[in-house]
């Protein structure tokens, strides 16, 4: 059997499988506040991280950049608190916010959070709270005691209301016998009194613990300690006791210590609150657990190898969670099932057994309550025996035969009774169950005192049922329905509701619990009560989306009580949501109402709630009722709308015009025209308004066709006249001035004719000429407007209408003058007329216009009195004097000085008019405005380039200069030569040379410029010594003449010679630049052109000797470095004594391995500058010439070299003696190990490593050591790799590359003892294994399978085919499917029997459970029932049965199948039967079917009927019987002469044609016996008639008299209590014959029949419902008559 434990013991996680090293995991390191987070602070190489892992959540580690001294995780949520030094911060990781932040002003030692949101901080002086709520600081709590100096704190606990603190912490104390003992301080603080007591201790908490009788909880504080007597472990109340409560009692007891845990001691208390222990974990792993109550140890053992060193409470479980050294989080709980059983038997601890069972409701110690309840119970200790009854856990006395054993106790006179005791002490302890509730609560109805209910009802000390409420309903229906609602018996609680009138609440309680009562039924039985409330409750079932009820049978409900206007009411809510389904419903509510309540109607149509109803129907009742306007609204025949429309003095007009927009167009303009056709005058008014808003859909033209039709040219000037100023049709605009015409409204044709822009002005013109209007303002206005002026004045002068133009040119435009006067020409009208007409018209029109006219008919000399006439008046009106000039040119009146004096007339206008009379005048004209192309166009076609080239010079205008230079001007070259000879030989002012000049340039004329600068400079002139005139000759000749460019440098003095030289060298005359330098001495520029430009260096050096100057040498200098002359640039830069290119001589100097030289130049610059670079490139120049003892004593001395940069260069160079110098010079031990790698020192070059201390020169030494086959060498420095993750498998293949298995094995086994082994070496070493030594690697993987990486490890065993270590693998890293299939692919190597049935029960698919099953039966078919046992808790057993039945093994699982049958599979079932009828087992078979029925009964019976043996036949029988087959089960019987069965299945079956059957049978067969017998046994379906008969005619009245004699007895008494009953009826008719007529009580309404009530029609009753007077034949659930 196996051992029971009171534990449960559970492995969460392998902190080394989710990536944590080894290393880190510690006290230190490692954080774990709560269950629910573990927080690990990492170095990742250079990086430090933070990883949290959520326990919920484990394959999926948060890791963080983090550097902190510690971090420590919320309880609750992901917030993170670190300290870095003294500074304090407190992020939300999921918000990625800080929290809070703050600075202490000494070291934090130890800090916990306390709680959720606040943090407990301790330094060497005292101990903090910090609140996360707003922004506080930490505050002082309490100062700490002497007593914990120099002790390392290790936890700080707190009671739940933070009014006790703990501080703990421990010490080591060296003692007599040399041996280290830990030593524990603690100092417990009081909030509320202030002092602190220190203790000695090692591991303490805080606990709620309530004692039997007390009604608060008290805190207990709970430590241990081992000290130099033993351990302890004390329990004490801290505080005074609470108001009421008794003190809890000190405990101690002692903390047992193995002898081989000597040096062992407590470092970790939880308290289980759920089950009252303690949780006490020790330095060495020992788990100890403590009853709290009376500090019992209940079980002790170790649970971990490794020290734990964090613990946390396990909320889940109400135990213990800790990590330990190796990375394992472990958590230990109570077993609930077990650990009462466990106290017991193992413990014998039968007080505490029934103890922890009662206070914590745990199983396990029925039997010892049932025990002790019978003793004290049989001894007469009722209470106590109560008391026992009330406290046992799971209820299991707690039933009515317990009940029923109090009521059948007497009670004591003056004692309560025992009964009342036992409720008593339940109602104290919490909640009766259902018995119970009923067997109190019966008397107390009866002693009515219902308000003992209301309160336990309020305490909830009742279990409500249905029976409760049936209970209470007679005293007190409101309280029933508290019962019912708590009991949830819908239907009970809606009939209450009902009853009490709450109609409100049915639907909302309807809904809430989910149930769907007659509602129909509810809202009749309301109706009749109350038919507001009634009607209220209509309400609320429709008041959702989806009805609760038909709706159509809501409103025949109202219908049936003639309620139209509640009926209407509530259809308006109801269909408030006008859904297209309600469309009846909609026809049915407008139907009723249009029939008595047609203003309901109009109303409810007005607001337009419904659509979905039946429109044609409604409107003819609508019209019926006299609603015209609704009778259109849902009309739509033609036929019938301009029957009712031409009606209009009964409709609304404005609604009569808004509806005509939803008629469509042909029916609109046809109910117009019988609108108008059936009375125009009443009914134009109407139409224009119809016609109005509406002109765009019907369209214009055909409205006015219409109104034309009718020749209503009123209502067609009023139409249009209300649309006219909005539209842009020609038409309409045309059409209303018709009419407006027509009806004489004058001033309206005015306004048209003036403000439209839509009409077409032609047919306007000639309609208003034929119209002869009185007044021809109008056509005046339309000419006027649209240029038909010319016309105008034809027609007026025609028709002597010669007032109307004095009129239009006077009063309506006298801006058209000029129109009117040509009009009046072409009509031969006088001069004087005309005169005079412009002589009136002063100033008001165009003097351009009225000249032109004139002009055109070559009347100008008309005007010459006018126009002398306005310039005498002072005029300076242009063209006034345009005109004057052109008549002064015509009579050729002195022109010339008119246009010179005259400062107002167009120079264009008059120079344009001059150009083919008199050229000469026009350039005249054309100069005195600046009219600069004219006058060029006029002098190029006149050939006046004098003139023009005079003009151009004093003009000074770039761009007319740019046009007149242009290439395409054929008249360029006659023009330039005029300028060159006449008129810059003319001129004096610079000012018109320089804008020449520079014209001459930008038209890109360099020849003749040339010229023109020649003249200027060389012939003596005024402006020969002009600056900027000899740049530009010489510029000109060096891009147009470059043999003239010597000469002019050597004859000009006055010119900017560095710009001269720069231009001559961009363009490339060297030679001329170099005579420029060399002129004016700029040296440095010259030597300069002769290297980069002429590019001889010998001439340069020949300049620089003659010249010797410092700046020369080092231009040379340069340009020989940069054309490969090293030793000539490095002696030119010595000459000049320049250091300034060093770096670019040294790159040269380097190229060409000029050292020898370069050590001079470097000499020569270190002494005029001590830089870095000269001194790094002096110290490798001595390198590079071999000259070590200078370089020697160089570095010896002060420098500022670089001397590991120099020394890096001679490595790569493979210098590596003078590296060797230099390496050693500056200390540099990696680079000095590699360098005496390649002189062959490798001693050496290890001790440089070791000093080095750098995983690179490690592996560069390792690597040439392994090279070398210097293998002790090697390991020495592959130990300082392999302990870096990043580096190992680089070192292996190095080592595997070459073949040395053997020693990269030693070298990893000899790394499994360092400090800092981690996963990667005992995963590379498993795998090395696995390829060269198989036969070590199953050793290893026992020992270290917790520190390799599993899933690598597993794929190299699978390549290497080892298939028990895979095995192994696949359980420790739960991969338990794969386990199983490896196990079954390789029986041989792989299974074996224990480990499989462990592991199968583990496996996730469950599709292996069946081919473990084939696996057994091929390999191991002995043992498959003890596979199947295994497996029963998950297996699916009908697919098992079906899976041996297949393969015809099920009488090899018959032990599974007996185990199994608990489970009542149909199954499991069958395949047993048919294995007991197979072998006989007709017991076992009855006994199978009596316990476990799913199984086919007929088919069974069937073929048992067949069976050959009786028994079998008789089970048969009995299944019939059982599924109420009595016919065949009774026929079965006869058929087999079982008397006795056929006689009690005859009994049993309740039918009497299968009793009297078998009476007759038992007659044929003459077993009078047997018949005599059924008698007895059917007695009471049997019928006295028939009986009699068959035994007379039998002759067998013997066997028949006892039931005879029976029967006559039973009649007897029958009529004996009738013939009692019938006289107490008669005496109670003739006590009611003599009562009085009137009733001493009111008569009840509904027993006077359904139609003698007044006011209520007869018949009101519906379907379903019957008239109240006689019977209630099928009374609905529910339904109580009153």
């Amino acid at each position: 059997m196996a051992q029971i434990l009171p534990i449960q013991f559970q492995e969460h996680l392998q902190l080394q499988n989710v990536g944590i090293n080894a290393a880190n995991i510690g006290f230190s390191t490692l954080t774990m506040e709560s269950d629910k987070f573990i927080c690990i602070r990492e170095k990742v190489g250079e990086t430090a991280q933070v990883v949290i892992i959520d326990l919920s959540d484990t394959t999926n580690p948060i890791r963080r950049p983090i550097s902190a001294d510690s971090a420590i995780m919320n309880p609750a949520s992901k917030v993170i608190a670190l300290k870095a030094g003294k500074t304090l911060q407190i992020f939300n990781i999921e918000m990625k916010s800080k929290v809070k932040a703050h600075n202490m002003t000494e070291e934090v030692q130890f800090w916990k959070w306390i709680s959720v949101n606040t943090v407990a901080l301790v330094t060497d002086t005292a101990c903090y709270h910090w609140s996360m709520e707003g922004d506080s600081q930490p505050q002082k709590v309490f100062e700490r005691h002497s007593s914990l100096a120099g002790c390392q704190i290790i936890h700080y606990r707190t009671d739940v209301k933070q009014q006790w603190l703990l501080l703990i912490g421990i010490s080591a104390q060296v003692g007599d016998t040399q041996t280290n003992r830990v030593v524990g301080a603690m100092q417990l603080y009081s909030v509320e009194r202030k002092v602190s007591q220190p203790i000695e201790g090692h591991a303490a908490a805080f606990a709620q613990f309530t004692i039997p009788g007390n009604a608060s909880p008290s805190t207990l504080f709970c430590f241990a300690v081992r000290g130099a007597q033993g351990g302890k472990l004390h329990v004490i109340e801290v505080g005074q006791p609470a108001q009421g409560n008794q003190p809890f009692p000190k405990k101690a007891t002692d903390v047992f210590f193995p002898p081989e845990a000597q040096n062992d001691f407590p470092v970790a208390m939880q308290v289980g609150q759920k089950y009252d222990v303690i949780y006490l974990i020790t330095k060495y792993g020992y788990i100890h657990l403590y009853d709290i109550e009376t500090a019992t140890c209940i079980y002790m053992n170790r649970i971990s190898g490794d020290t734990i060193f964090v613990t946390a409470p396990h909320d889940a479980s109400s135990g213990i969670i800790g990590v330990n050294r190796k990375g394992q989080v472990l958590s230990v709980s109570v077993e609930e099932d077990s650990i009462v059983q466990y106290i017991t038997t193992t413990l014998q601890n039968p007080d505490l057994a029934l103890r922890i069972a009662s206070r914590n409701n745990l199983p396990g110690a029925e039997e010892l309550f049932v025990r002790k309840f019978n003793t004290l119970f049989q001894g007469g200790q009722y209470s106590d025996a109560a008391k026992v009854a009330a406290g046992a856990p799971k209820g299991i006395l707690r039933t009515p035969q317990t009940i029923q054993r109090f009521q059948q106790v007497p009670a004591q006179q003056g004692q309560t009774s025992p009964l009342l005791q036992y409720f008593g002490i339940l109602l104290d302890q919490g909640q009766l169950n259902k018995y119970e509730s009923l067997e109190l609560c019966r008397p107390v109805l009866q002693q009515g005192r219902k308000q003992l209910l209301e309160k336990w009802l309020k305490e909830d000390k009742l279990e409500c049922s249905e029976e409760l409420g049936d209970l209470v309903k007679v005293a007190d229906p409101t309280l029933a329905l508290s019962v019912y609602l708590r009991a949830n018996v819908p239907s009970k609680v809606i009939q209450c509701f009902a009853e009490t009138g709450q109609t409100q609440k049915i639907v909302l309680y309807a809904k809430k619990v989910g149930y769907t009562p007659d509602y129909i039924f509810l809202l009749r039985s309301i109706m009749r009560i109350n038919p507001d409330q009634g009607t209220q409750f209509a309400q609320m079932l429709v008041k959702d989306d989806e009805p609760l009820a038909d709706i159509n049978q809501i409103v025949d409900v109202f219908m049936e009580s003639n309620m139209v206007q509640q009926c209407t009411a509530f259809l308006l809510e109801a269909l408030s949501k006008n859904r297209p389904q309600e469309g009846p419903l909609q026809t049915r509510l407008l139907e009723m109402n249009l029939m008595y309540a047609p203003q309901v109607a109009d109303a409810i149509l007005g607001n337009q709630m419904f659509t979905h109803y039946d429109r044609a129907h409604i409107a003819q009742l609508c019209e019926k009722a006299g609603l015209l306007q609704r009778a259109l609204e849902h009309y739509t025949d033609l036929y019938d709308i301009k029957r009712a429309v031409v009606h209009t003095h009964l409709l609304n007009p404005e609604w009569l015009v808004n509806y005509f927009g939803s008629l469509s167009v042909e029916d609109s303009l046809e109910c117009i025209k019988a609108m108008l056709q059936s009375n125009i005058r009443q009914n134009l008014q109407v139409c224009v308004q119809i016609a109005t808003k509406y002109h765009e859909q019907l369209t214009t033209q055909a409205l006015i066709e219409i109104f034309e039709s009718f020749k209503s040219f009123e209502g067609l000037f009023y139409f249009l006249g209300s649309i006219v100023n909005f539209s842009q049709d020609a038409e309409v605009h045309f059409k209303y001035i018709q009419a407006a015409c027509k009806t004489g409204q004058i001033k309206e044709v005015e306004r048209i004719c003036r403000e439209s822009n839509c009409y077409n002005p032609e047919r306007v013109k000639n309609f208003l000429k034929e119209a002869k209007l009185t007044d021809q303002l109008p056509l005046i206005i339309v000419c006027d407007r649209f240029d038909y002026v010319h016309d105008l004045v034809l027609y007026l002068y025609r028709n002597n209408l010669q007032k109307y133009i004095e009129i239009y040119v006077q009063k309506v435009n006298p801006s058209r003058l000029p129109v009117v006067v040509g009009g009046l020409l072409d009509v031969d009208c006088g001069e004087d007329a005309i005169k005079q007409l412009i002589l009136v018209i002063r100033g008001q029109f165009s003097t351009d216009e009225l000249v032109a006219e004139v002009e055109k008919r070559n009347r100008l000399k008309l005007l010459l009195p006018w126009l002398e006439m306005r310039i005498h008046e002072g005029s300076v009106e242009p063209a006034t004097h345009n005109a004057l000039a052109k008549i002064y040119i015509d009579s050729n009146n002195n022109p010339e000085r008119f246009l010179r004096e005259n400062q107002y007339y167009d120079s264009k206008v008059v120079g344009k008019y001059c150009e083919k009379r008199d050229p000469h005048l026009a350039c005249v004209a054309y100069e005195r405005g600046h009219c600069d192309y004219e006058l060029i166009n006029v002098c190029n076609e006149n050939s006046l380039f004098k003139s023009e080239a005079r003009y151009l010079v004093r003009r000074r205008d770039a761009e007319l200069w740019a046009h007149v230079l242009q290439e395409d001007n054929e008249y360029r070259s006659q023009l330039i030569d005029q300028v060159v000879q006449t008129a810059l030989s003319e001129t004096q002012d610079p000012e018109d040379i320089s804008v020449t000049v520079k014209a001459f340039m930008t038209a890109d004329l360099p020849n003749e410029l040339i010229e023109l600068l020649e003249k200027i400079v060389l012939d003596n002139s005024m402006f020969s010594d002009h600056r900027n005139l000899q740049n530009l000759l010489i510029l000109t000749a060096i891009k147009a003449d470059r043999t003239r460019v010597m000469e002019y440098i050597n004859r000009l003095d006055n010119y900017d010679a560095p710009d001269i030289a720069n231009i001559a060298i961009s363009s490339e005359l060297y030679e001329e630049a170099f005579a420029i330098f060399r002129k004016f001495e700029v040296n440095t520029s010259a030597i300069q052109v002769l290297i980069d430009h002429i590019n001889n260096l010998d001439r340069a050096y020949e300049f620089a000797e003659k010249c010797n100057e410092p700046a020369v040498w080092s231009q040379l200098a340069r340009a020989q470095l940069s054309n490969g002359m090293v030793k000539e640039a490095i002696d030119s830069y010595i000459k000049a004594d320049d250091p300034s290119q060093y770096m670019e001589v040294v790159n040269v100097a380097s190229r060409c391995n000029n050292w020898e030289d370069l050590v001079k130049y470097l000499q020569m610059a270190r002494k005029k500058a001590r830089e870095t670079f000269i001194e790094t490139e002096l110290v490798f120049a001595y390198a590079m010439t071999n000259r070590l003892a200078d370089l020697e004593e160089f570095i010896s001395g002060p420098n500022h070299a670089a001397i590991t940069q120099v020394a890096d260069r001679c490595f790569d160079n493979k210098m590596y003696e003078a590296a060797k110098l230099l390496y050693n010079n500056v200390s540099n031990f990696a680079r000095l190990a590699i360098t005496l790698v390649h002189l062959g020192e490798y001693q050496g070059a290890v001790d440089s490593a070791r000093k080095a201390n750098s995983t690179k020169t490690w592996k560069e030494v390792c690597f040439a050591c392994v090279d070398n086959e210097e293998f002790r060498l090697a390991q020495m420095c592959g130990l300082h790799i392999v302990v870096h993750a990043d580096e190992l498998e680089e070192l292996i293949n190095y080592y595997q590359d070459r073949g040395y298995f053997e020693e990269l094995i030693s070298l990893l086994e000899a790394a499994l003892g360092l400090e800092r082994a981690h996963m990667g070496i005992f995963t590379e070493l498993a795998i090395l294994y696995s390829k060269y030594k198989p036969g070590k690697m199953r050793e290893h993987l026992e020992l270290f399978w917790s520190r390799v990486n599993i899933p690598k490890v597993l794929r190299a065993a699978d390549q290497a085919h080892l298939w028990a270590e895979l095995v192994f693998l696949y359980d420790k890293y739960e991969e338990f499917d794969n386990a199983i299939i490896t196990m079954m692919n390789h029986p041989t190597d792989a299974w074996k029997e224990s480990h499989f049935k462990d592991v199968v029960t583990k496996v996730a698919n469950i599709e292996l459970y069946y081919k473990a099953l084939q696996f057994y039966l091929d390999y191991k078919p002995l043992l498959l029932n003890d596979l199947l046992l295994v497996l029963t808790p998950r297996m699916d057993h009908t697919r098992a049965v079906t899976f041996f039945r297949k393969v015809g093994q099920i009488p090899l699982v018959k032990p599974y199948l007996r185990a199994v049958q608990n489970n009542n599979n149909k199954a499991i079932n069958e395949a047993l039967n048919n294995l007991l009828i197979e072998e006989e087992d007709y017991q076992g078979l009855r006994a199978s079917i009596d316990a476990f029925d799913n199984f086919d009964n007929i088919a069974l019976a069937q073929r048992l009927e067949k069976h050959e043996l009786i028994e079998f036949r008789r089970i048969g029988a009995y299944l019939y019987k059982g599924n109420n087959r009595w016919k065949q089960s009774v026929d079965l019987c006869k058929k087999d002469r079982l008397f006795k069965d056929a006689m009690l299945y005859a009994s049993e079956s309740r039918n009497i044609d299968i009793a009297e059957e078998l009476i007759a049978w038992f007659l044929e067969d003459k077993n009078y016996e047997c018949f005599a017998a059924s008698l007895f046994q059917c007695y009471d379906l049997l019928r006295p008639d028939v009986i009699l008969e068959l035994s007379w005619r039998h002759n067998i009245m013997d066997f028949a008299m006892p039931y005879m004699i029976q029967v006559m007895r039973e009649y007897t008494s029958k009529v004996d209590k009738l013939e009692q009953s019938d006289a107490v009826r008669s005496e109670e008719e003739q006590k009611a014959t003599d009562k009085p007529l009137v009733f001493s009580e009111p008569q009840l309404m509904l027993t006077a029949g359904p139609s003698s009530m007044p006011g209520i029609p007869g018949q009101m009753y519906g379907p379903g419902m019957y008239p109240v007077t006689g019977s209630y034949p099928g009374a609905m659930p529910g339904y109580m008559p009153m």
